[in-house]
């Protein structure tokens, strides 16, 4: 009896969807062309990855769409068999001055599982209103003998923290840019671990850690850095990356991404950042895309994280008197992203569940005495930068931010509350945030607010088997 209840116990393990041997990774790679009077779409090519598909069966569809973009594949029997969110550059780009001058064209990519049989993947852009329409659509045939099945230069990665199988983990890839052959080997697993340590000293990772996969890629750079070309700084790294990403001289961006995936094939990751060898401030991340971050800077456990949360759970930035290259939108409608809103009915907010019994809606707080706080800082902070001062000076000054900001903002009547907060978003006004201080709104030492928390934890949920070992 033993041994039939034992025997049976194996087979119910082997029919679950979680123990069947995964399918490849595909990938669509994609041109997307905007400007003046055009936003166009073509096929670059289709790849097949050289490692299995890494996540779950179970987390194939979002469960709401979230996103500028979104794509789905859909099988021959006109069923969505995949489907997510994304954030491309492009969608960046678009919000700029630039798009009315110039055309750019931005490669991209799409991954998934392979799919059983002939099928379609389609692109859908949100619209003003807040829903989507298609905008592009391509077939894929397995039996296309143009798939391109080539192996690319194989990569070494390295298991910077493994709690298990990747199809039952969150896989975050870690890929080095800017680091020289000896530097890959010493440096750079030092970096890798500590924004790993970053990442999971924040709830809700720091209870979810052994949810999660962390590896990690160094491709050698012939030198040291990345661009800088507001500076006359110019490297040819492996990844591409670079500051001064849409006019904005802190943001880190590659629009090498061709090569970007191909070095990452080598690791199962469902998200990927970028860690950039230097000391200068910098980072960004896209939500589903990449997240970037400059490892060498004093604040660079924040920046990992802050912009790790962009591309992990799409949350938006909480900040709004920092200089951003967007320009402000035509319309103002209510955000996608968890952790802001346009809503002052409180029966209809986003995080209502969370409100603080008897907070007033919306909440006051010292605004305009931090926004005169902040607006010295940011003209201190253009003039160092017009004049290339050093960057230990931009960090005396981040953290002289830092420790006034704390004060004001902890000493406030409605501090560690949840309710709605004027000041997101890059809006001084229309938008809101959930409590007056979050890893989203400044470089306060201060964690995710409770709404980003729940966000955040969510995706884990979505990706991981939540077993321990």
């Amino acid at each position: 009896m033993r041994v039939r209840l034992a025997l049976a116990c194996v087979l119910l393990v082997l029919a679950r969807p979680e123990a069947q041997e995964p399918p490849r990774t595909w990938r669509l790679d994609f041109y997307q062309t905007g400007g003046p009077g055009i936003e166009a779409y073509s096929f670059d090519r289709l790849v097949i990855e050289p490692l299995a598909w890494p996540d779950r069966p179970t987390a194939d569809l979002e469960p709401s769409p979230a996103g500028n973009y979104r794509f789905d594949v859909i099988d021959g029997t006109g069923r969505v068999i995949f489907a997510r969110g994304y954030d491309p550059a492009f969608a960046e780009w678009v919000t700029t001055a630039e798009v009315r001058r110039v055309r750019r064209t931005f490669h991209d990519s799409l991954r998934f599982p392979a799919p059983p049989g002939k099928a379609e993947v389609v692109i859908h852009k949100r619209n003003q209103n807040g829903g989507y329409d298609e905008v592009w659509r391509h077939a894929i045939d397995p039996a296309d003998p143009f798939i391109d099945r080539s192996t690319p230069p194989r990569q070494q990665a390295i298991e910077v923290e493994r709690h298990g199988e990747p199809q039952t983990k969150v896989d975050v890839l870690l890929l080095g840019d800017g680091y020289t052959a000896a530097e890959c080997g010493v440096k750079f697993p030092a970096d890798a671990r500590r924004m790993a340590s970053a990442l999971f000293a924040q709830e809700p990772f720091t209870s979810r850690r052994t949810d999660f996969n962390i590896w990690g890629i160094c491709p050698p750079a012939a030198e040291s850095g990345i661009s800088r070309p507001s500076t006359g700084v110019y490297r040819r790294s492996p990844v591409g990356a670079s500051y001064d990403a849409f006019g904005s001289e802190r943001y880190i961006l590659t629009f090498e991404n061709r090569a970007m995936r191909d070095l990452a094939a080598w690791a199962p990751y469902e998200y990927l950042t970028i860690l950039t060898n230097g000391a200068i401030y910098g980072g960004g991340g896209l939500y589903n895309v990449l997240s970037t971050v400059a490892v060498d800077n004093d604040f660079a456990d924040y920046l990992f994280v802050h912009e790790f949360a962009h591309h992990f759970a799409g949350l938006a930035d909480e900040y709004y008197t920092s200089p951003v290259a967007y320009e402000p939108p035509a319309r103002i409608v209510e955000p996608w992203p968890a952790n802001v809103t346009t809503e002052t009915d409180p029966s209809r907010l986003k995080w209502r569940d969370l409100l603080t019994p008897g907070v007033p809606i919306p909440t006051p707080w010292p605004k305009q005495e931090f926004e005169t706080l902040s607006k010295e800082i940011q003209a201190r902070r253009a003039r160092l930068r017009a004049e290339n001062r050093p960057e230990a000076e931009m960090t005396q000054l981040f953290r002289e931010q830092r420790e006034t900001e704390t004060r004001l903002l902890a000493a406030a009547e409605h501090a560690r509350k949840v309710g709605l907060f004027q000041g997101a978003n890059y809006d001084a006004q229309a938008f809101y945030r959930p409590e007056i201080d979050c890893l989203m709104f400044a470089r306060n030492e201060v964690p995710f607010c409770r709404v980003c928390q729940r966000a955040l934890a969510g995706v884990i949920d979505r990706h991981s088997t939540g077993l321990r070992p």
